[in-house]
Parts: structure tokens; sequence; C-alpha cells
């Protein structure tokens, strides 16, 4: 489920928003923030480009994608209006994020803030998706459009619906972020 590690190629998500420029200039720029948050010296020389990409892509283009984020290789955006990911979720290799979408964590009963959602490797999410608290979405998962996400989803799964339910279940889905 955790990813392979933190990448620091800037332009590794290139390849998988071929086509889409708003995309790769915006992963581009989160690599970057990325590789100089994550790096004191880098931070001191470098503060002034922190500053811009947030004013540049959560003001400007309204795509919420903190630089906290751990996100795998292949990350592809369709339509990046409207994105909002929490700084603490994690997301696997090869994943598909479309406008609209929220992964964010949840007040619990008790008050207290649950973990931020955690998805594994080839995960399709569709437009006006919510996937919200401690749960885990497993590998090679379509998520359909319109759905609201609150318990963990098995591998090998389609999810949809209020709340999302499983609808089929041992689907091969190979090679998703490449459609």
């Amino acid at each position: 489920m955790e990813t392979s590690g933190v990448h620091y190629g800037i332009f590794q998500d290139w390849k998988a928003n071929r086509g889409n420029i708003k995309a790769q200039l915006v992963l581009a720029m989160f690599r970057l923030a990325t590789l100089i948050r994550n790096n004191k010296i880098l931070i001191v020389f470098f503060f002034w480009y922190l500053i811009f990409y947030r004013f540049f892509v959560e003001w400007v283009l309204g795509i919420e994608l903190p630089w906290s984020l751990r996100a795998g290789r292949g990350l592809r955006f369709q339509h990046g209006q409207a994105l909002v990911v929490h700084g603490d979720s994690i997301i696997g290799e090869n994943c598909g994020l479309k406008h609209s979408t929220t992964i964010g964590n949840r007040m619990n009963p008790d008050g207290s803030i649950s973990r931020a959602p955690r998805l594994g490797n080839n995960v399709d999410i569709g437009a006006h998706v919510c996937i919200i608290g401690d749960i885990e979405i497993g590998d090679n998962v379509i998520i359909g459009a319109g759905s609201i996400v609150v318990k963990s989803v098995p591998s090998n799964s389609i999810v949809v619906g209020n709340p999302a339910r499983v609808i089929r279940e041992n689907v091969v889905c190979t090679n998703i972020s490449t459609q």
C-alpha cells in the first residue's frame, strides 16, 4: 500500500499526462515543491518558490495539492479543477484523479481527527468523488463518478454510489492509468 519511497523526478508524471499541459505543469511544480520542502537548505534559498507554488496552484488554478503529500510515480489528472487532497494522504503509483475530487480526513464521533486515506497502485477515481476518513483503497480499483467512499475498498474492485459499495470484485484492471 505504501509508496516505495519518495521520488524526486520532477518530470516523473510527464508521460502519464501526455497531451495535458496543465496537469504536466502542476505536477512538475508539485514535485519541485516537494523536493524543496524536504530539504532544509533548499527551503532557505527557495522559500519564494514555495510561496509562488501555493499562490499559483491553489489560488489561481484551484488545486489543493500540498507538498507534504506522498504520491507515487505516474500520478495523472484530468480536468484538475476543484481537486482537494489532504497532505497526509498517500497515493500509490499510476493513479488517476478527475475534477472535483476530495481526499481527506474526517472528524470522529469522539471529536478526534482521523488519519487521511491511503490509496494503492493503479487506482482510477472518477469525477466528483469524496474519499474520507482512515481508510485504505486497494490496488487496481476503479471508483465511479459521484461516489462517497467512507469504508476501505479491497483490491481489484469496482465501487460506485453514495455510500460507495463494491459492485464487482476480482476485476483485472491492468494499466488503467494509460487509457
